[in-house]
């Protein structure tokens, strides 16, 4: 999940998600594959061609890869690129079926080369290219008529939205040292917050599973997505009727418009009609 913008402060996701390989197991790639056929709608992706634009940890390629798609992954960030190939070395070296490549979602040039794919997925990449907009326009070109495009984004949340541009700003200005305490500072007081509304609604299990079971829900790992969250910079948001209106002008409908809660992403699969 790797933005791409080419001027200003920006984050190196590629080296948080490299550090994330090292919990990457069975379990967790089960987990994202499930996470894939319950939003795709689909048992399997066998005869498909997939897409992964901004990679990020290879998770979701891999996932991809499992369920039989043929892939193509490409990430801006190097790092990133390089924890792709990692995976493909690890599950399926030598595999002509995936494809890696470093490039940007901001390219049109490039992303029309690539040709058109059946399933083309984005998850939070698009709101941390510095051209959100520019990039949700030049995905379209990938997905094949009759296809699917598979995207998260931001939610915009007004005040709170501003809040974390604040937030996410100052941690990529920080000295590398100065990061981790900086987000533990910000994060500490909003954990304090859900553990005593959940421990006094006897629900403190419940505090305890959003860090032991995190990976449940995508795979990921919650401490990784913290600080991939405390560092996303550049960050845009979209409210979800402007992201709806935009699709449907390009000949989309809708199939899936779903809220992950907090200041997180709405994920959003639509089918291209035209």
């Amino acid at each position: 999940m790797t933005g791409d913008s080419t001027e200003g402060a920006r984050f190196e996701f590629g080296a948080n998600w490299s550090r994330f390989l090292r919990l990457l197991d069975e379990d967790r790639i089960a987990v994202a594959e499930r996470s894939l056929r319950e939003s795709l709608g689909v048992a399997d992706l066998s005869g498909r061609s997939f897409l992964d634009i901004g990679s990020g940890s290879g998770l979701f390629s891999l996932a991809a890869r499992r369920l039989g798609a043929r892939v193509h992954s490409f990430d801006y960030d190097s790092q990133s690129v390089a924890c792709a190939e990692e995976l493909r070395r690890r599950y399926y070296p030598d595999d002509p079926s995936w494809t890696i490549e470093q490039g940007s979602a901001l390219d049109r040039v490039y992303l029309e080369r690539l040709g058109r794919f059946d399933v083309v997925y984005s998850w939070g990449v698009l709101h941390h290219t510095g051209a959100m907009w520019d990039a949700l326009a030049n995905v379209d070109v990938c997905v094949a008529p009759g296809g699917t495009l598979f995207i998260a984004l931001y939610d915009d949340q007004g005040a709170k939205s501003r809040f974390w541009w604040w937030v996410k700003r100052v941690f990529v200005a920080l000295p590398r040292p100065l990061r981790v305490p900086w987000a533990l500072l910000v994060t500490i007081p909003f954990e304090v917050r859900i553990f005593l509304k959940w421990t006094l609604s006897g629900q403190f299990g419940r505090w305890v599973e959003s860090w032991t079971h995190y990976e449940s829900v995508r795979g990921m790992s919650r401490w990784y997505d913290m600080i991939d969250w405390m560092g996303g910079f550049p960050f845009e948001v979209a409210k979800p009727i402007d992201v709806e209106r935009f699709y449907h002008e390009r000949g989309y409908r809708t199939r899936l418009v779903h809220p992950t809660g907090g200041a997180g992403c709405v994920e959003y699969v639509f089918e291209k009609t035209a």
